[in-house]
């Protein structure tokens, strides 16, 4: 049995959740990044007895468009699917069930779903510093409880309930970061961009057609020079102030 991380994660958040799910069972893991442009999805196939835990974040209540494309080229071969949808402490709306659609699709058998917290990527103010490690604690014991379910008898896994709609709600328009007059040209930004929304030629200009507002060039610009418009990200933080200002915990479908 193999322990095989497929994850979407533009700023790290949902990569560190995906990193403390799979700690717990201490065996090794093979990671499928699905932000790299320069991999070969649908060459890549799972065994039966592999367990793979398909991470995503949550952009407004739906996967992010590319992480879908790129998990649907994977063959699944009935490989167990632990799903791990991770969101900025708001909702989850239709994550979780797009995510649960797109891997049996892709031929994973889904076992268990879990909600995880990770800071949010635009307003930094929610879920700071998340996941913590009262997070790691909890997340460590849904992934025991998990082992246990597949050690049972991984060939009758019953499928969880997950939650969310059919259809899924309309996808939302995202904000655009912009490079200021920090900005060095290094073209880090779009040697980074999992889209290619970015020039390479000329780094300063970003296709808004293309972005999917992950936030990526802004966290990896090492001057600090993307930004997305301060009265936006203001705006914003305001419209999330109800949903967000307590601390959500994560859940677990088993």
């Amino acid at each position: 049995m193999n322990i095989v991380q497929i994850v979407f994660s533009p700023t790290g958040g949902t990569q560190k959740a995906a990193d403390m799910i799979t700690s717990a069972w201490d065996s090794p893991v093979r990671k499928v990044d699905l932000s790299d442009l320069g991999t070969d999805f649908s060459a890549i196939s799972l065994e039966k007895d592999d367990i793979t835990v398909i991470t995503v974040p949550s952009f407004g209540g739906r996967v992010p468009a590319p992480a879908i494309e790129r998990l649907e080229e994977i063959k699944g071969n009935q490989a167990m699917g632990l799903l791990v949808y991770v969101y900025g402490n708001r909702a989850y709306e239709d994550t979780l069930i797009e995510l649960n659609d797109s891997a049996e699709k892709s031929g994973f058998r889904v076992v268990a779903g879990i909600a995880a917290i990770a800071e949010h990527s635009i307003a930094h103010q929610y879920a700071t510093g998340r996941p913590d490690s009262a997070d790691a604690e909890v997340l460590h014991g849904f992934a025991e409880k998990i082992l246990e379910k597949i050690n049972g008898n991984p060939e009758a896994l019953s499928a969880p309930q997950i939650p969310g709609n059919r259809p899924y709600k309309k996808a939302g328009s995202g904000l655009i970061p912009k490079a200021n007059r920090s900005c060095t040209g290094c073209g880090l930004c779009a040697r980074n961009c999992p889209v290619q929304a970015i020039s390479r030629e000329s780094p300063k200009v970003t296709d808004s057609k293309k972005c999917i507002s992950c936030m990526r060039c802004v966290a990896k610009c090492p001057q600090s020079a993307r930004k997305v418009n301060g009265a936006m990200v203001k705006s914003v933080g305001l419209a999330l102030k109800k949903a967000c200002s307590e601390r959500n915990e994560n859940k677990l479908f088993i």
